[in-house]
């Protein structure tokens, strides 16, 4: 494609996202699904600019308003009023915000980003890259919104600039080993035969982490089951869990599964795995992983709410219920940074009192020395130890907490000490290179 036309449509996704009414992976699909013309390598640096946008929208927007006299005359935020004005006067180019937002963030190659500019686009684009980010303000540093960066630096003091730094990177790519099919080792060689580079992960025994993001659903060891995509510490919550063979076992907000089928071959597929969801599409996004694993002992529910006949019917048969809760999601900013600009306060609000209905609802579920893990993939206190200790102080009697560090280190995790806070796992993409997680972890009483 001509790069003049790329960058076109670089600049019609853009739009397209930031006007934020769904998520930007949905987003994304829908926008290729209608416009087929692009080549795998093009589809890649289109969508990888959109989400470098997205990572850092508020400098993204800042340096793509300097060149406009109305806002550069009396000085932009964080240009100096003539360094502003030397742009104002010599970028001439009426480009939109979002096609200069493109220009800024352009993940494809740099030549064929050249061919697409006009002469005033190509000066005010050098012109912008002489800007000392560093001496910018801070909001335009850690791109975050004030309430979040808020809660985050109250929570972490010091390391909040590694935390913000860290969430303005990109993730991973994990993988779990499915252990009904191969050892860790045998994966790993697999993978390699493939042309896939990966090492075990730092703390899950089931864990791979790839170099780069190769093909791997053209990969012998994905498409035959050997190994699913999950973050490293996804796979902790399902060890967490500490499902065993023979058991009933409960993941109670299911999703597309992945903690599902790690609790499966926990189990060695015996027993009986329900996977509740009050979303149909979730669930049968699940069945073709399903299908990969080789498991058949997964009972995939949709329920209507966690009050549902369907749950009630299992009240006090269950061995272990793991409830990774619905959540901002802010734990997974590398993966979804628009999840800092769709959520709020309000909406945080709102999830916590939802979290403690379907804990409440989960628990009942229990048989006497059943265990119970809530989990989140949030940073946020409110929707992590907040809940806990609502739960505690309403069912304290009936559920005693247990120490996270203790169970980790019995299901082989390692360094599990870096893991915890107090008697919760407590994950940092900063710390651990993995998504932002927490876990409590209960024992109904006898």
């Amino acid at each position: 494609m001509h790069p003049g036309a790329l960058l076109d449509l670089a600049t019609e996704l853009l739009r397209a996202v930031l006007r934020f009414e769904q998520p930007a992976d949905a987003v994304v699909s829908a926008f290729f699904r209608s416009h087929r013309a692009p080549r795998a390598r093009e589809r890649h640096a289109l969508a990888e600019t959109a989400y470098a946008v997205l990572r850092q929208r508020l400098l993204m927007q800042h340096l793509a308003s300097l060149g406009r006299p109305a806002k550069t005359e009396a000085g932009a935020a964080g240009a100096k009023p003539a360094q502003a004005t030397k742009i104002a006067k010599s970028s001439k180019v009426a480009a939109s915000p979002e096609r200069r937002m493109a220009m800024l963030a352009w993940q494809g190659s740099p030549t064929f980003l050249r061919g697409a500019l006009g002469p005033h686009e190509a000066q005010w684009l050098d012109e912008i890259s002489r800007i000392d980010r560093a001496t910018l303000p801070e909001k335009l540093r850690h791109n975050l919104p004030d309430w979040l960066a808020g809660a985050l630096r109250e929570a972490l003091g010091d390391e909040f600039w590694p935390l913000a730094e860290a969430l303005g990177g990109t993730a991973p790519l994990d993988l779990r080993v499915n252990t009904l099919k191969a050892r860790r080792d045998e994966a790993q060689a697999a993978l390699a035969a493939a042309g896939i580079t990966a090492q075990p992960t730092p703390y899950s025994p089931w864990g791979l982490r790839v170099d780069g993001k190769p093909a791997l659903n053209k990969a012998a060891p994905f498409t035959d089951g050997a190994v699913e995509v999950q973050d490293e510490g996804s796979q902790l919550l399902a060890l967490l869990t500490d499902a065993k063979r023979g058991e009933m076992v409960v993941d109670f907000c299911a999703g597309a599964g992945g903690k599902t089928l790690a609790l499966g071959a926990m189990m060695r597929n015996t027993g009986r795995l329900y996977a509740f969801d009050t979303s149909g599409h979730r669930l049968d996004a699940l069945k073709p992983r399903l299908a990969r694993s080789g498991l058949s002992n997964v009972h995939p529910v949709q329920i209507a709410h966690e009050r549902d006949d369907r749950i009630k019917r299992l009240t006090g048969k269950i061995d272990r219920v793991l409830v990774d809760a619905p959540c901002s999601g802010l734990g997974t900013l590398r993966r979804n940074p628009d999840l800092k600009w769709r959520q709020s306060p309000q909406a945080v609000a709102e999830l916590k009192d939802k979290q403690q209905r379907i804990l409440a609802s989960a628990a009942r579920l229990l048989k006497p020395g059943g265990r119970l893990v809530y989990a989140t993939c949030s940073l946020l206190a409110a929707e992590n130890e907040e809940v806990v200790r609502a739960f505690d102080a309403e069912h304290g009697e009936t559920f005693e907490l247990l120490p996270v560090q203790a169970l980790l280190e019995g299901s082989g995790v390692a360094d599990a000490a870096a893991l915890v806070s107090g008697p919760w796992l407590r994950l940092w993409p900063h710390r651990h290179r993995t998504d932002g997680f927490f876990a409590a972890v209960w024992r109904r009483r006898d």
